[in-house]
């Protein structure tokens, strides 16, 4: 199997905002997401990503399929939702990358495709001299009846990788679930890691 990475940044994304927002709405109708998603939110959802020219996205292509894809942007110029814990903690939002969200369909797990993604969005924090890297990751009840038997949290991936959970630092984010039409609230608790 030969996949190839794509690189664009901002405005650029727009020429595949169409298979991201696909294959967001696929991965992320998984456990522990359970996103009801809808084309009409995946485009206002990703502007922000094309209106920020410090922004990346990573692409992979199995062929012409988009298999794959990763997002990041300075937090200075994230969502106000993405910033506020920040804000709040009187850290500095001018040496911190934001990590949006990394998609990959099942069958190209496990074959280091996820490593690739954070290798090189802590690279893009680098060329932009920032420190810091961020992202955030739903939480949902150990006891949550909706919960798969099989799954297995990417805790230890993440750790693996130097990045450190902060229980401080929480937001919340709204979207429909499965078989809902109106959206609730998700909580969230960001990881960081110090890049050397």
């Amino acid at each position: 199997m030969t996949l190839r990475f794509e690189q664009l940044h901002g405005a650029e994304i727009e020429r595949h905002i169409d298979a991201l927002a696909a294959l967001r709405i696929t991965v992320f109708r998984d456990w522990p997401y359970l996103y009801e998603g809808t084309r009409e939110y995946e485009t206002r959802y990703l502007q922000t990503y094309l209106q920020c020219p410090r922004s990346l996205a990573i692409l992979v292509w199995d062929g012409d399929q988009c298999v794959g894809a990763s997002t990041v942007q300075p937090l200075a110029d994230a969502p106000l939702d993405m910033q506020q814990p920040f804000l709040d903690a009187c850290m500095d939002l001018s040496r911190i990358d934001y990590f949006g969200e990394s998609v990959l369909l099942r069958a190209y797990r496990g074959q280091g495709i996820g490593l690739k993604f954070f290798e090189l969005r802590e690279a893009h924090a680098r060329t932009l001299g920032l420190s810091t890297c961020a992202f955030c990751a739903v939480q949902r009840s150990d006891d949550d009846s909706r919960r798969p038997s099989d799954y297995v949290p990417n805790d230890a991936f993440w750790l693996k990788r130097a990045y450190q959970k902060q229980t401080n630092l929480r937001t919340t984010l709204s979207w429909p679930d499965i078989g809902e039409t109106s959206s609730s609230e998700k909580p969230m608790i960001f990881w960081t890691r110090e890049l050397a």
